[in-house]
């Protein structure tokens, strides 16, 4: 049956980026995926992590960088238009460059804390 979101959830992190999930664990109870429209500021950046979710990424405007790690190190800078695909296990950080860089997340299964392994937790 069809389920209508007629408003993202907006989930509180701390660097100035904004989250609004409309499908995931919060705003609909879904675990199978997530979705969240993300706004960042100018050189925002996060621990990196080795998330247990693929994750897809499409840039709206600005820049995201996208660093990988394993198994060599790779720097991926994705423009407005342009999407990236990470895959659950790979140690990845993300982060903006001299601009506010507007983007949608989806992530399969659906994010959570937990399932991120950020560095820094």
């Amino acid at each position: 049956m069809a389920e209508p979101i007629p408003a993202p959830t907006r989930i509180p992190v701390p660097g100035g980026k904004v989250i609004d999930e409309y499908v995931g664990r919060v705003n609909s109870a879904t675990s199978a995926a997530s979705v969240a429209h993300m706004v960042a500021p100018a050189n925002w950046t996060e621990p990196a992590q080795t998330p247990e979710f693929d994750e897809y990424t499409l840039v709206l405007r600005g820049e995201v960088q996208v660093e990988v790690f394993e198994p060599a190190y790779v720097r991926h800078l994705v423009p407005a238009g342009a999407a990236i695909i990470t895959r659950a296990g790979e140690r990845v950080r993300y982060s903006t460059g001299d601009q506010e860089t507007e983007y949608v997340a989806v992530c399969l299964p659906a994010f959570a804390p937990d399932l991120a392994h950020r560095e820094d937790q």
